[in-house]
């Protein structure tokens, strides 16, 4: 069996995620298109990539990124660092014919992320782009209905995604405050998401229209290297900075095919940890999904008898995507792991097959696009047309 030597640059909460599904993707899913071997890991200091490489298992540690690159024992890069230094990475990597995976969003920016397109590309390697809750079983077999007709044209789409971690305005200022280094707040953060949901269940938008707001215009100052969450430290007594990203947005959208739509996603909802949803209503039924219940799934068919008209839970489980390689019966508990975990799985198959995964590069650049065009429409108050 093939082995494939990982070299992650990043050792924050993304490297955990990603570090363990190295790890668990051969048990879940076997045999594995390939072994991957945690090769290499890098940090912004020695002491740091020490200490990630001693805690996510990898066999090397690197205080700069090049080193990865230029490591011909490497095959894969994975980059799980701020948005600002996606580009660079990206780019050298592929130049240097290793195959990449990304975390979102992509870039700061739609240009940044179409530079990042062509280098792949040009390259010929695979790619991948780390929207990992698109590979939610309950999402999955959301998409296998749509596919296969069972809610008929699709009408429109509704999509959330609210969190609480950013309420508290004594809340560090981590670096997706800073729009140098994150390029937009909720917008790029989160509502991307929400974003590469109703592209891949329903299709292209072609037009937004949107709001954005920024409630909280300044925060304290990290007193050390280590980023932190707002959620997960409250500082007082010390210097605040401005804050210049947006801290919610709300939109209406418009796809390509005549459905229409609207998304919702703000950092700043008390109460809401994780509130990644999507409704959708066709012609022939509807479908329903909540990322805090993502074991269910819950539809409703025009063409149920009249009796049971309504909508009826799914347990997803063996019979759903990727059920055979998790665990042996339904709602036995779906977590964020498990995702990480697919999305590793469809991005080795990719590589050893030698075509591109879903979602890859292009599809990020594409979801940049309509996040580009969401900050446009909020400046200007009309509606923006999506031009790849």
């Amino acid at each position: 069996m093939q082995h494939l030597n990982v070299g992650m640059i990043g050792g924050g909460f993304m490297g955990k995620a990603h570090a363990l599904a190295y790890a668990a993707m051969p048990m879940f899913f076997w045999p594995a298109p390939a072994i991957p071997v945690r090769h290499t890991i890098a940090d912004v200091t020695a002491d740091l990539a020490g200490d990630a490489a001693a805690r996510f298992g990898f066999a090397h540690s690197v205080a700069d990124w090049r080193r990865v690159i230029d490591d011909p024992d490497i095959h894969i890069v994975d980059i799980v660092t701020p948005n600002d230094s996606h580009p660079e990475i990206a780019i050298a990597a592929a130049r240097a014919g290793k195959h990449v995976i990304c975390e979102k969003p992509l870039a700061r920016t739609a240009a940044e992320a179409r530079a990042m397109l062509e280098a792949v590309e040009a390259a010929g390697i695979t790619h991948m782009v780390a929207f990992n809750y698109r590979h939610t079983p309950a999402v999955a077999l959301a998409r296998q209905f749509i596919e296969k007709g069972r809610i008929g044209t699709i009408l429109n789409f509704r999509g959330t995604y609210l969190q609480d971690w950013s309420a508290d305005p004594n809340g560090p200022l981590s670096w997706r405050f800073q729009k140098k280094i994150a390029g937009s707040g909720a917008v790029g953060d989160i509502a991307t998401h929400v974003l590469d949901m109703a592209r891949y269940l329903v299709g292209e938008i072609a037009a937004v229209n949107a709001v954005t707001r920024t409630y909280v215009t300044e925060r304290p100052v990290q007193n050390s290297g280590v980023d932190k969450l707002g959620a997960a430290q409250r500082l007082t007594g010390v210097p605040k900075a401005a804050v210049d990203v947006d801290d919610e947005v709300m939109t209406l959208l418009r796809f390509k095919d005549g459905a229409v739509g609207s998304l919702e996603a703000t950092r700043n909802a008390y109460g809401r940890n994780n509130y990644l949803t999507f409704e959708i209503h066709g012609t022939g039924g509807s479908i329903v999904f909540n990322y805090e219940r993502r074991d269910e799934l819950q539809v409703m068919f025009a063409d149920d008898p009249a009796d049971r008209r309504g909508f009826r839970t799914i347990y997803t489980g063996p019979a759903h995507p990727f059920g055979e390689g998790l665990w042996p019966i339904p709602a036995l508990g779906i977590g964020y792991g498990e995702t990480k975990i697919i999305e590793c799985h469809l991005f080795l198959q990719a590589i050893v097959q030698g075509r591109q995964p879903s979602p890859n590069f292009r599809d990020g650049w594409l979801t940049s696009l309509v996040a580009d065009a969401l900050l446009r429409s909020a400046e200007s108050g009309g509606w923006i047309d999506i031009v790849p």
